[in-house]
C-alpha cells in the first residue's frame, strides 16, 4: 500500500525534537513491504500547503498522523497542540478519502478523546512500529483489524481499545535512517539533540504521570552494547549531542551503571545528556560513571524540596534524599539542572518557601533551577481523583483534552507567580518557562549553533538572562 506519515509537531521551544518514534514507524512499515512517504512539518512554512502538495503528489491509501504532545504542560502560558492539529486533519479529509490513523505519545495518553476530537478512523496505542504495520497488513488484505493489540477505534459511537502488546526491546535500540525521512541539517542548525532510550516502562507511582500508560509498568531493558552502537551511529550522522530520553534514566541503577560503563569503555566522541535523573539513585558511583561515560549535563527531577509535598505526589523519596543528592552533586563536575513543579497537592506558601530556600542555598550557582507552576491533570490519574475530591475539577474526562491544571487550594496563583518572579530576579540561575519561550529563542539557537555553542543551553541561561536584563527584557 501507499502510505503517508505526517509528523505534526512544530514546537521549536527550546529546540526542535527529532521525531524518533515516527521515523521508526516509517521504517517498520517499509520493511513490511509498503511504499512509505514521510512529511515532516517541523520546518514547513505553510503546513496546510505542504499537506496538499504531498497528498496530490503521492495519492496515499493510508495516512498516519503523529501527535507528540497534547499541549505544552504550561499553566501560565498554555498551548493546545492537539487543537493546532485540527486544521491539518481537516485539510487531509478535504483532499483524501484515505483512512487516517493517529499515533504518537499523545495518543497513548488520551486515545478516546483524540479520536473523537480528530475524527480519525483508528488510533495506535503503545509502540507503533509493531502495531501500525499489522494494521496495514490487515487493510491491504481486506481483513478486519479490530482484533489487533494496541488498536483503538470508535464503533457506532462506542470507544474500543485493545490493550497494547508490550513487546520486548529485542536487546537493542534501533537508530532510524533519519536522513531518509528528515531534513537533518535544519534540526542540527536549531541545536536538536539525537534521542536515545535505554529502556521502556516505569514502576514509579507519581500521581500525575502518564509514562506507565504509554510504556507500561514493567521495565524492558536494552543491552548496554546497543547503546554504544547507537551513539556511534549518531556521531556517524553528524550528531555530536545525544540525549537519553528514558522516563527515568538512572532506574534501575544497576542497568544505568552498566550503560555508563559500556559508554566509558567505548571511547566515543559524543556529548551526552539526560533530563530524567531520580534523586533517589543519585550517588557518587552514578555521577562518576556518567562523567566517565561522556555526559556534559543532567537534569534532576525532584519537583519539590518539601517532604509533605513529595509524599502527596508519591515520588518515593523525601526532602532528605533531595538534600543528599545536592551534596553528592557538589562533589562532582557534572553540570545539573534541577527541575521543580510547584503547586501540587499539599503545597502551601511555607512549602514553596522551603523549596525556594533549597534552590537558593543547595544548588550551585553554575547549575540551574527550573520552576513550573501547577500540574497538568490527565484522566485516570490519581491527581484527577484528588482534584475531584477537593472540588477543584468538575469537568468530565471527555472535556479534559484541552489543558486542565491543578493548583493546590492552599496557594494563590497570583502570589505564587509573583514569588517565583522575585526569586528569579534575585537568582540568575533560576529559570521558568518564560526563559525558553521568548519568540526570538529559535534565532538565538541558530546564532548559538553558528558560534559553536552546544547543548545543553540551560548552562548559558544565567548569562543570557543577564544580557537580556541589561537590554530591558525580563526573562
Amino acid at each position: 500500500m501507499k502510505i503517508l506519515l505526517i509528523n505534526t509537531n512544530r514546537n521549536k521551544s527550546p529546540m526542535p525534537v527529532v521525531p524518533l518514534g515516527a521515523c521508526l514507524v516509517a521504517e517498520a512499515a517499509e520493511r513490511a513491504g509498503h511504499e512509505v512517504r514521510f512529511l515532516d512539518l517541523m520546518f514547513a512554512g505553510d503546513p496546510l500547503q505542504a499537506i496538499a502538495q504531498e497528498i496530490q503528489h503521492s495519492n496515499p491509501e493510508v495516512i498516519g498522523v503523529s501527535l507528540r504532545n497534547i499541549d505544552n504542560n504550561d499553566m501560565l502560558h498554555p498551548v493546545f497542540f492537539a487543537g493546532d492539529c485540527l486544521p491539518l486533519l481537516q485539510q487531509i479529509r478535504t483532499l483524501s478519502d484515505a483512512p487516517i490513523v493517529l499515533g504518537g505519545a499523545a495518543v497513548s495518553v488520551m486515545p478516546e478523546q483524540l479520536l473523537r476530537f480528530s475524527g480519525a478512523d483508528w488510533a495506535v496505542v503503545g509502540e507503533g512500529d509493531t502495531a501500525f504495520p499489522e494494521l496495514l497488513d490487515a487493510l491491504s488484505e481486506g481483513r478486519s483489524p479490530n482484533h489487533l493489540p494496541g488498536l483503538a477505534w470508535l464503533g457506532e459511537g462506542e470507544f474500543h481499545l485493545n490493550p497494547p502488546a508490550r513487546e520486548g526491546c529485542s536487546g537493542g535500540f534501533t537508530v532510524p535512517r533519519f536522513s531518509r525521512w528528515l531534513n537533518l541539517k535544519a534540526y542540527k542548525q536549531n541545536m536538536a539533540t539525537a534521542p536515545l532510550q535505554t529502556k521502556l516502562g516505569c514502576h514509579f507511582q507519581c500521581i500525575y504521570c502518564t509514562y506507565r500508560k504509554i510504556e507500561g509498568n514493567g521495565y524492558r531493558l536494552m543491552d548496554p552494547a546497543s547503546t554504544v552502537a547507537a551513539v556511534r551511529a549518531y556521531t556517524a550522522m553528524g550528531f555530536r549531542n545525544v540525549e537519553f530520553v528514558d522516563n527515568v534514566f538512572n532506574s534501575p541503577p544497576g542497568h544505568c551503571l552498566g550503560v555508563c560503563e559500556a559508554l566509558a569503555r567505548a571511547g566515543h566522541t559524543a556529548r551526552l545528556q539526560t533530563y530524567e535523573l531520580n534523586p533517589l539513585f543519585v550517588d557518587d558511583d552514578l555521577l562518576t560513571g556518567m562523567e566517565e561515560a561522556g555526559f556534559v549535563g543532567a537534569g534532576i527531577t525532584v519537583e519539590s524540596a518539601s517532604s509533605p509535598v513529595l509524599a502527596r505526589l508519591q515520588k518515593g523519596f523525601s526532602a532528605e534524599v533531595v538534600h543528599r543528592a545536592a551534596e553528592t552533586v557538589r562533589r562532582h563536575n557534572l553540570p545539573c539542572l534541577w527541575i521543580f513543579m510547584l503547586g501540587g497537592p499539599g503545597e502551601t506558601e511555607e512549602t514553596v518557601e522551603e523549596t525556594l530556600s533549597f534552590a537558593r542555598t543547595a544548588i550551585r550557582a553554575t547549575d540551574a533551577a527550573f520552576f513550573t507552576t501547577g500540574i497538568r491533570v490527565y484522566p485516570g490519574t490519581e491527581l484527577e481523583r484528588i482534584a475531584r475530591q477537593q472540588g477543584v475539577l468538575n469537568l468530565s474526562p471527555d472535556q479534559m483534552l484541552a489543558p486542565v491544571f491543578y493548583l493546590s487550594p492552599e496557594v494563590e496563583q497570583g502570589w505564587l507567580a509573583t514569588r517565583i518572579r522575585r526569586a528569579m530576579r534575585e537568582n540568575f540561575h533560576f529559570l521558568n518557562g518564560d526563559t525558553f519561550n521568548l519568540p526570538f529563542m529559535p534565532a538565538i539557537n541558530r546564532l548559538g549553533s553558528l558560534a559553536g555553542i552546544e547543548p545543553p543551553l540551560w548552562r548559558y541561561a544565567r548569562h543570557i538572562r543577564r544580557g537580556l536584563r541589561l537590554a530591558g527584557v525580563e526573562a
